[in-house]
């Protein structure tokens, strides 16, 4: 479903701040994976993301999402095949838009536009039905400004604004960091709940180990713009953090800095 080849990506090449954020990545997907992804500040998670969603354009390599090399489309035009949730609770969504023209807007990320009404009553049915999935009561306050709703509560309608048209590829970019530890679990087990039913495959970006061990049935680990580390299946279950820290230590023979990834 994913195939991203060869990657890399170096920012301010040839001056004092060249950085080398992607190295010669390698990795593919199937239909049905749930792969996370973690690795301190700087490793290069988010660039990877940016690369496959289309908001950056690697100096070389290729990215395929199915049969389709899309590495020269822009990033509107990949939208069709990928949902993404940003960290930021306010990105995603239009805030001064309520909660069913929202819904309307992702609704036709993939289908052709038409001079018609974004939402009529079949549709507004239909959204209704999604919202009450969430169950956070959305689904009864669908002319609510997006603005209005507590960081939580819009980051559950960016998941599932992200994930009803099922598209091909989900990238969740440390989506529950910046929630309070409560709304972090709700989404969370939102997330597990919503892959499962569409059967999505995801690429999900985090900084906590527990969630990276929680989630997904293979995990990879990043580190200076390389992947240096990639378990799945049985192999996965039966990791620990200790058993993560000491991976990284005995690959890079140094400790992973602790305060740049959340234990759990």
């Amino acid at each position: 479903m994913l195939n991203v080849k060869d990657i890399s990506l170096t920012f301010n090449e040839a001056t004092p701040d060249e950085k080398k954020a992607l190295q010669g990545i390698n990795l593919t997907l199937k239909k049905g994976d749930f792969v996370t992804v973690i690795g301190s500040n700087g490793a290069g998670k988010s660039t990877l993301m940016n690369v496959i969603s289309g908001s950056l354009t690697p100096d070389v390599g290729d990215v395929a999402i199915g049969q389709k090399n899309v590495t020269m489309y822009p990033e509107f035009k990949r939208s069709q095949y990928i949902g993404r949730v940003f960290q930021d609770p306010m990105a995603g969504t239009a805030p001064a838009m309520t909660i069913e023209e929202n819904l309307a807007m992702a609704y036709a990320r993939n289908k052709k536009r038409k001079l018609k009404p974004g939402v009529n009553k079949k549709r507004r049915e239909l959204f209704r039905e999604y919202l009450s999935t969430l169950n956070i009561g959305l689904e009864d306050r669908l002319n609510a400004k997006v603005g209005l709703l507590s960081g939580g509560e819009r980051q559950a309608l960016s998941l599932l604004m992200a994930t009803f048209t099922e598209p091909n590829i989900l990238l969740l970019d440390e989506h529950t960091a910046a929630l309070d530890p409560s709304r972090a679990e709700l989404i969370t087990n939102l997330t597990r709940d919503v892959v499962e039913k569409f059967h999505l495959t995801t690429l999900m970006v985090t900084h906590n180990m527990q969630q990276a061990l929680d989630l997904g049935n293979r995990l990879i680990m990043m580190d200076k713009g390389q992947v240096i580390f990639d378990v799945s299946g049985k192999e996965k279950q039966a990791l620990t953090i200790e058993k993560l820290l000491h991976e990284f230590q005995r690959i890079r023979g140094i400790q992973m800095d602790n305060d740049r990834a959340i234990l759990g």
